[in-house]
C-alpha cells in the first residue's frame, strides 16, 4: 500500500510510520508483530514505542482479566 503524506511527514517518516503502526494496533487492526513488522521491528522494541503514544500493548483480554480480579 502506498500512502501519500504531507512534505511535512515525510521529513519524520519513521515517527510517522510508528504513529501509524501504533494507532492501527490500538483500533485492533493490526497485531503487535504486524504492527512492529510495519516499523521494521521486534515486538518487545515496538512495545516500548507504544508507551510513547500512550498505546497499552497488553491484549485487551488480558487487561479484561485483570479488572475482573
Amino acid at each position: 500500500m502506498t500512502l501519500q503524506v504531507p512534505e511535512q511527514l515525510e521529513k519524520e517518516h519513521d515517527d510517522t510510520v510508528r504513529f501509524l503502526a501504533a494507532k492501527l494496533y490500538e483500533a485492533d487492526k493490526l497485531t503487535l508483530g504486524q504492527a512492529a513488522e510495519m516499523c521494521g521491528m521486534k515486538k518487545w522494541d515496538f512495545a516500548e514505542i507504544l508507551i510513547n503514544f500512550g498505546v497499552h500493548y497488553l491484549d485487551q483480554s488480558i487487561e479484561a482479566d485483570l479488572k475482573n480480579d
